[in-house]
């Protein structure tokens, strides 16, 4: 059976060089499913849960942002960072929520950051659920 080879960068490190069969991945606007012999293609990244499967087994990261881009059977993902789910922190992430919606936004600029914060917070929430 043919096979994914996925490489996931962060600006500090190769977070992550694997194979897989099926790679899953947040984007901006929804998810995308990669499988095999899947057509070339480049996107953006949104904030979420990245689902890696391979020989049954299931590996999941938090994503944060960036963009993807596959090419034959290659998958390469540049991220601000990528976390092992039960790396993520709950806590934490309420703690950024609760801090993103005291943020003043009284511009255009303010807003996007405090939007950013509370997506970026919300995703974390959802991934530490499951």
């Amino acid at each position: 059976m043919a096979q994914l080879k996925c490489i996931v960068v962060t600006p500090e490190e190769t977070a992550l060089e694997t194979t897989a069969d099926f790679v899953a991945l947040p984007l901006f606007d929804g998810e995308l499913g990669i499988a095999p012999s899947h057509s070339p293609m480049i996107g953006r990244l949104g904030f979420g849960e990245m689902r890696i499967k391979s020989g049954g087994e299931t590996t999941r990261y938090y994503i944060d942002g960036g963009f993807v881009q596959v090419a034959g059977d290659e998958v390469n993902v540049l991220t601000g960072k990528a976390l092992p789910v039960d790396e993520v922190s709950r806590e934490e992430a309420e703690k950024q929520l609760a801090e993103a919606m005291k943020q003043p936004t009284v511009t255009d600029e303010l807003l996007a950051i405090r939007d950013r914060m509370v997506d970026q917070a919300r995703a974390q929430i959802r991934v530490s659920q499951n």
